[in-house]
């Protein structure tokens, strides 16, 4: 399951803290905004917002 940029929105995630995030987690922001992230990628950093913003797309979508 891909996670994209507007699904950061949909949980008022911020662009500017979601940017740092990725840099500190070592991933790349221009990436993830052109051709989003693997959900496997963000769940594999442990990290709780991560997490939830995984589950809210599966949740929202119907995506496993």
């Amino acid at each position: 399951m891909i996670i994209v940029r507007s699904h950061l929105d949909e949980l008022g995630y911020c662009a500017r803290g979601a940017r740092r995030w990725f840099a500190s987690m070592g991933l790349d922001w221009a990436d993830f905004v052109m051709r989003g992230i693997d959900a496997e990628i963000l769940l594999a950093t442990g990290d709780a917002m991560a997490m939830r913003l995984v589950e809210h797309v599966r949740e929202k979508y119907g995506k496993q």
